[in-house]
């Protein structure tokens, strides 16, 4: 009830949380329903990658430290604190009072708005999928693929990306014409079988990154991001929490959550440093970043990116699950042992 009764911190959740990606699709499905042709549908996988990698986990992990980072200071800071313990009440039972009822808040507001870019992105998405320029049918297996591209051999040799030592020269143009650049040979000097060839070839290499491209997030993506979503919210007010109960203030803690998410994260993620990787792999952003599902983008430029690449610190999953639960337990026990022993 002391959370919820301070209406600029509900109001900043509220907003972060919910209203931005529900004013961002909104947006998307008035310009779409006014101009169709210049503007794409509101929903589709893309729109809820951008939507989860670019702002739901960031902002997300900033307003629940900050959440956290009040529950832990605002009876100090108040004046609060004396009252409360001469109640009598164990300071152990106030500090662990403090974790059910911020997660109360933070957790339905997390997955309000994620039900809200989930619904959005599945009911408005676009009903053909164009994957690098061409329009493909979705779902396909490889075998389909394969057999699609070879009744299709020009648009695949002209429009899916190949690396390979004996591509086609061709492209298309900004009207979707094919065509192939001054001084190769046309497609009638080339034969049948070698463009289905090379159509069959490319298909193959490029399946893995066509499995992973949907009209619409899949069901078994959209669950394991919420839960990634959630776990990222729960790590920042838990974390914040106890910052905020050690240093007994809340500004200068929200300050260093940020700090630790905005610039430590990125900074120490992208390249690993000889005599510091083990330092490097203790941080919980890094960790967190290797739990997240294969099919989204990679935040932070890591972590399990849509193309299967990795461009972050190695850390195997084990290693990540026990950097996360030693910071949530960690934090927990820095600012509960604060608590027992600050003067009333």
């Amino acid at each position: 009830m002391e959370l919820r009764k301070r209406r600029g911190l509900m109001a900043a959740l509220i907003v972060v949380n919910i209203g931005v990606p529900t004013i961002f699709l909104l947006v998307r499905l008035i310009a779409h329903a006014v101009a169709p042709k210049s503007y794409g549908p509101a929903g589709g996988y893309s729109i809820f990658t951008a939507l989860v990698a670019g702002i739901m986990y960031v902002f997300g992990f900033i307003v629940a430290a900050t959440l956290g980072c009040t529950a832990g200071s605002v009876d100090l800071t108040e004046g609060m604190f004396r009252h409360l313990v001469i109640t009598g009440r164990s300071r152990l039972a106030l500090y662990f009072a403090r974790i059910p009822a911020g997660l109360a808040i933070i957790v339905p507001l997390v997955a309000v708005g994620f039900t809200i870019v989930c619904a959005v992105c599945v009911f408005a998405a676009p009903t053909k999928l164009v994957y690098d320029g061409v329009n493909v049918p979705a779902g396909l297996s490889l075998t389909g693929l394969e057999s699609w591209a070879a009744q299709h051999p020009k648009e695949v040799d002209c429009g899916f990306n190949y690396n390979g030592p004996e591509g086609i020269a061709c492209g298309i143009n900004q009207n979707g014409k094919i065509v192939t650049p001054p001084g190769a040979p046309s497609f009638n000097q080339i034969p049948a079988t070698k463009l289905k060839a090379q159509a069959v070839a490319t298909a193959k290499q490029d399946y893995a990154d066509y499995s992973h491209t949907f009209l619409y997030p899949s069901v078994p993506l959209m669950i394991k991001t919420g839960l990634w979503i959630e776990l990222e919210a729960i790590i920042g007010f838990v974390v914040g929490l106890g910052l905020a109960s050690l240093m007994g203030q809340r500004t200068v803690s929200v300050v260093l959550m940020i700090v630790l998410e905005l610039i430590l994260t990125p900074l120490f993620s992208h390249s690993a440093i000889p005599h510091l990787i083990n330092a490097q792999r203790g941080l919980v952003g890094l960790a967190t970043a290797h739990l997240e599902p294969g099919g989204l983008p990679q935040v932070f430029g890591g972590g399990g990116g849509g193309n299967g690449v990795s461009h972050i610190v190695p850390e195997n999953t084990t290693v990540a699950v026990c950097v996360i639960v030693a910071w949530l337990v960690g934090w927990t026990a820095l600012g509960a042992r604060r608590m027992a022993r600050r003067d009333a």
